[in-house]
């Protein structure tokens, strides 16, 4: 952020003439040298108050006017768990699009969003968390397993496909004025942490050198040297013995002497509790003896803003000398210098960003992009005797599946709330009206039963369902602010829409009266979540609760139930941080029919199989315990039984079938890639992935995804989960052959490379070299190619087999040829030096290989020597 000297003369004119008077205290002044303001507003603080500046939930000074603030924001695609905002969709989704362009596009929406949101909490008097500037976003961790559950949320195993995206989502955030940054990105989570979730807080992750440099460090070093981004987190696990946010290898050597760094550090949330609390339940690293020696640690190796509450040790360790005040002041002045340039502390007529208006929010204009990022993102993987697109005149069909009719499973995780989420099934009846379409769920993801909805039953003084009151406080007591019925439980803040008239979108609780008559004898389900906190009465029994616990929960209670018996319920909840969300349900199990299922579907032309997975199966550190699932990771990479036995009960139907999969990471197909007709990746596609979807069934748009993972063909073809080395791991290392190939996609068009050639077959080390080819659509439809260049190493074994080095999508009309100009500047032929333990250029051999996805069979090969 460069220093606007000219505001800083006028400054200086100010003082002389008396006019800085306006302002109580000189760090309120925007005219003064940033410098000054932060040297001024530290000297005000008291140590304590410095102390409390250096954790994510930071107090308000009211003694000099400055509110609370909490850094802790997400951003991950969309404005997440603050209420209303475009969801667009998954991070994995959207690096499917090979389409960095749309990408900086989609972040400064979402940065448009984020302004316009923070300037209304303020003026609105709401500091709470998700409230903020400064978001967690991205995260560029490399997805090196499709068994992790978080995979979903980076930009696939690829390291410079990860690079090029985050580099856009940090420019798309941070924006581009020359005095104030937009929003704060930050780069996550450093370093070499990609699984699994169920020992994190105690794993200690080695690396070979060369793996540190070619694969796990890449994107941060671009986006701290390229990107500018504004902070850094550092990562639960150890990295050779020690944990991430107190290594002196990676904060100190590397991102702040090496790169040159300057810039805020922050901890993953609890990662410096990890440090020295022990906790039987979720074993630790326990490497320090104590808080104050833990915190002392991590902040003299750089780490400045802790997320969590162990940095109040600070005060212990100035007292026990372990660190001092000037030494906290370090990091202070980092986490000021972030505040001033994001404009906190300066009036809104001088910050550019305050200007956009509310409107934006999930504005058409929003959705519209989110609808485009969705149909960019959707991968043809199979499409057998070109049954699609299917044709609009279709007379009836079937849509099956877990997938089909959930909204929820859409927005993925780290996800904001949209007003209106159109389903897969929702998609496709809006786009044929004319035509029959039979929907059955048929299964759930992993169980093999159904729940029937009962909750039909359930009614009132007031009619069918609960009496509903409500309190604007967190006793259940006082005057109720809004009594009525509610027909079903299924509320959420989101969208910063309330519960009920005149309730409070937080700091409330409600309680819902009604009666339960039994329609039949034997077991019936009553599942309950909600955030923070609930109670479950059955008569005047407790038999379920979750109580102003910060996360919420859910709890599944069974009633022994006797047909005509009457059952009353009651449901107290409170609500107190974050978006408040309550969903009730009562039901049976009744055990998968298969047949059934598959003899209403036989009636259709075709039949639509919507699964795949859900990020309520993967994701961070989930209470998950279904076959194939531990903590929000996958001990398998199969699909799980139950459907593709209905998948397999819907093809012995004869009918065609196609599979939309909705997923975060590699499944392996195989089955269904030897069976059924088509295959489509719809992966978590946002508000507008029904939308998407069925503009490509349909052929109203010519999908042109590419994956952004390897799809193996089982987990047998992959090293141990908790290995780190990356060898036999992605394309880049692998020998064997996989079931899909990164970057690989099919279209309803078809493309002919022709011309191939570089600028020079010989160059100095130094020299860039430009390659063209040219790109010809050979169809009958307009279509998007992506044109994919990687380097292969002849005179370097140790090298990966292939790497890509550069990559674009380009639109081509049927019968049309582009000529494609791409420049590869000397970086992209950069090796890993085992004796210096540096990147460079050596002479050689070298070979560019060009096509359309990374299989061997799929590109040429343009040979190259480096003098």
């Amino acid at each position: 952020m460069k220093i606007n000297h000219f505001l800083a003369a006028l400054c200086l004119i100010a003082i002389v003439t008396g006019c800085q008077s306006k302002y109580e205290f000189p760090f309120r002044n925007p005219d003064l040298p940033q410098e000054e303001r932060i040297e001024d507003l530290l000297a005000r603080l008291t140590t304590e108050e410095k102390i409390q500046q250096m954790m994510n939930q930071t107090p308000a000074i009211e003694r000099l006017g400055i509110p609370a603030y909490d850094w802790w924001n997400e951003a991950l695609h969309g404005v997440a768990r603050a209420g209303k905002a475009t969801v667009f969709p998954q991070s994995i989704a959207m690096a499917a699009t090979f389409d960095e362009e749309a990408l900086l596009e989609t972040f400064t929406m979402i940065s448009d969003e984020a302004r316009a949101k923070y300037h209304q909490y303020q003026r609105d008097g709401e500091y709470d968390r998700y409230k903020g500037l400064t978001f967690w976003t991205p995260n560029i961790n490399i997805f090196r397993d499709p068994r992790w559950g978080r995979g979903m949320e980076t930009y696939g195993e690829d390291p410079y496909l990860t690079e090029r995206m985050g580099l856009a989502v940090v420019r798309g955030l941070q924006g581009d004025d020359p005095n104030y940054f937009k929003t704060h990105a930050c780069a996550k989570h450093y370093a070499v942490h990609s699984g699994p979730e169920w020992n994190r807080h105690e794993y200690n992750a080695e690396s070979s050198p060369r793996d540190l440099w070619t694969t796990y460090l890449p994107a941060f070093e671009a986006l701290v040297k390229e990107g500018d981004v504004q902070e850094v987190m550092c990562a639960y696990n150890r990295f050779e013995g020690t944990p991430c946010c107190s290594s002196d290898r990676l904060l100190v050597d590397i991102l702040r002497n090496d790169w040159g760094y300057e810039d805020i550090i922050l901890s993953d949330c609890g990662a410096i509790d990890d440090f020295w609390r022990k906790d039987p339940r979720t074993p630790r690293h326990e490497t320090h003896p104590d808080a104050a020696t833990a915190s002392a640690d991590a902040v003299l190796t750089g780490t400045d803003l802790e997320c969590g509450s162990s940095y109040r040790a600070l005060k212990e360790g100035l007292e026990k000398g372990l660190i001092t005040e000037e030494q906290l002041n370090v990091s202070l002045r980092r986490l000021l210098k972030g505040r001033f340039e994001l404009g906190m502390f300066d009036p809104d007529d001088r910050v550019p960003y305050a200007q956009i208006p509310y409107s934006v929010v999930e504005s058409p204009k929003h959705v519209a992009q989110a609808l485009e990022m969705a149909r960019k993102s959707i991968v043809l993987l199979k499409n057998e005797k070109q049954l699609l697109p299917l044709n609009k005149e279709i007379r009836k069909i079937a849509v099956v599946g877990p997938n089909a009719a959930d909204s929820t499973m859409l927005w993925a995780n780290y996800n904001g709330f949209p007003t209106k989420t159109v389903t897969i099934l929702e998609g496709i009846q809006n786009k044929v009206p004319n035509a029959e379409v039979i929907y059955e769920l048929g299964c759930n993801h992993t169980d093999d039963f159904v729940m029937i909805d009962l909750g039909n039953h359930i009614s009132s003084p007031a009619g069918q369902g609960f009496v509903s009151t409500f309190y604007n406080n967190t006793e259940l007591e006082g005057t109720p602010v809004y009594e009525g019925l509610a027909k079903e439980l299924h509320y959420t803040t989101g969208g910063n829409t309330q519960f009920a008239p005149l309730v409070n979108l937080t700091d409330f609780t409600a309680r819902f009266t009604g009666e339960f008559t039994a329609p039949l004898s034997g077991d019936i389900q009553m599942k309950i979540s909600g955030n923070d906190g609930f109670r479950l009465f059955i008569g005047e029994e407790k038999v379920a609760e979750v109580w102003s616990n910060e996360y919420g929960g859910e709890c599944t209670y069974t009633l022994q139930a006797k047909e005509g018996e009457k059952y009353p319920i009651r449901i107290e909840y409170i609500q107190k941080r974050g978006e408040a969300n309550l969903n009730f349900f009562v039901g049976v199990k009744e055990p998968v029919n298969y047949r059934a299922t598959a003899a209403k579907a036989k009636e259709a032309d075709v039949i639509v199989f919507v699964g795949g997975i859900s990020p309520r199966l993967e994701g961070e550190e989930m209470p998950v315990d279904a076959d194939g699932f531990r903590k929000g990771d996958r001990t398998n990479i199969e699909i799980p039984k139950v459907q593709r036995e209905m998948i397999q009960a819907l093809k012995a139907t004869g009918k065609p079938v196609v599979y939309i999969v909705c997923t975060g990471s590699a499944l392996a197909l195989n089955w269904e890639e030897s069976n059924l007709d088509a295959i489509l990746n719809a992966w978590y596609g946002g508000q507008e992935a029904g939308t998407a979807v069925a503009d490509v069934l349909f052929g109203d748009y010519n999908p042109a995804g590419r994956l952004p993972v390897t799809f193996y063909q089982s987990a047998d073809q992959l090293p141990d989960f908790e290995n780190y080395q990356m060898k036999g791991r992605t394309y880049r290392y692998m020998t064997q052959t996989p079931l899909y190939p990164f970057g690989y996609g099919l279209s309803y068009t078809t493309f002919a490379y022709q011309n191939g050639k570089l600028s020079q077959d010989k160059i100095k080390k130094d020299q860039s070299v430009t390659f063209s080819v040219d790109l010809s659509n050979t169809g009958k439809t307009d279509g998007d190619e992506v044109v994919q260049l990687y380097v292969r190493y002849p005179d370097h074994p140790e090298e990966p087999l292939k790497a890509l080095k550069a990559f674009k999508r380009v639109q081509v009309k049927a019968g049309q040829t582009e000529t494609i100009k791409i420049s590869l500047e000397p970086k992209v032929f950069q090796t890993f030096d085992d004796q210096t333990q540096t990147m460079a250029v050596r002479p050689g051999n070298y070979q560019v290989l060009f096509g359309s996805s990374s299989a061997d069979k799929d590109l040429q090969i343009l040979p190259l020597i480096i003098e």
